[in-house]
């Protein structure tokens, strides 16, 4: 098992890709913690994993909210003893172009895309520097990396979270902790299920392999970066988006 023995805290752990991740990582060995918001979503994914044997544990959090935050790794620390592994996975959109972006919308995208990573970053470090270990994995997105249309608040978080990333790799690299980020392209969650189907469509046309990705196929992305086998990889971008701008 990749993850035997590890614990892992994944935020938006509750619904789509964070919730696959809790699955793989859970599948892998992993002791994982359900970090969401939606207390409802989270106690019934914490429900269905330990009927199939897993040890996971939701905890609710508000990752804009760095009281809520603290209360989350105290807890995580008290019940599991340490903190191997934290998925920086929680996120919102408020889409609008720039003449109508609400300034509350872009606020509030911003309180949680990227205050929220910071705030749970440095929650958990002082944990992993007591290991002497650790693995943080961050999500960007293609829209961080190239822009996208009506997504200013979406896209500006997006891109700080790759400049976290590779700040924080720079810091804390000789202390044995890796800092990583994955860019999915267009994943079928929740987010992308309001897209008309006819835009779905033209987008499968720009995306080399054919179709949208899964939830899954992000999940593995974060397995590799919170495994020993990546220990060499340190502040990168991994890109999981079939290949949509090359």
């Amino acid at each position: 098992m990749r993850l035997k023995d590890k614990v892992a805290i994944i935020t938006g752990g509750a619904n789509g890709i964070g919730f696959a991740a809790a699955e793989r990582f859970a599948s892998e060995g992993a002791s994982v913690v359900l970090a969401d918001y939606n207390r409802e979503a989270g106690l019934e994914r914490e429900k269905e994993l330990r009927e199939k044997g897993y040890k996971v544990k939701f905890i609710q959090v508000n990752v804009a909210d760095r009281n809520s935050v603290a209360s989350l790794v105290a807890e995580v620390i008290k019940e599991f003893k340490k903190i191997d592994i934290l998925i920086n996975n929680a996120g919102i959109t408020k889409d609008a172009m720039l003449k109508n972006m609400k300034a509350e919308d872009f606020q509030a995208v911003l309180d949680v895309n990227l205050t929220g990573v910071f705030n749970c970053t440095q929650a958990v470090l002082p944990a992993m520097l007591e290991l002497g270990k650790g693995k943080v994995i961050s999500t960007s997105s293609v829209s961080g990396v190239y822009g996208n249309i009506g997504q200013t608040n979406y896209a500006a978080t997006k891109a700080g979270v790759v400049g976290m990333t590779k700040t924080w790799a720079k810091e804390l690299g000789r202390k044995g902790i890796n800092v990583n980020a994955v860019a999915p392209g267009f994943v079928e969650t929740s987010m992308v299920a309001t897209v008309p189907e006819k835009v779905i469509e033209q987008l499968k046309t720009m995306i080399p392999v054919g179709r949208l990705g899964k939830p899954e196929d992000i999940a593995n992305a974060y397995l590799f970066l919170a495994s020993d086998e990546s220990d060499y990889v340190n502040g990168i971008v991994l890109h999981v988006d079939g290949g949509i701008i090359m």
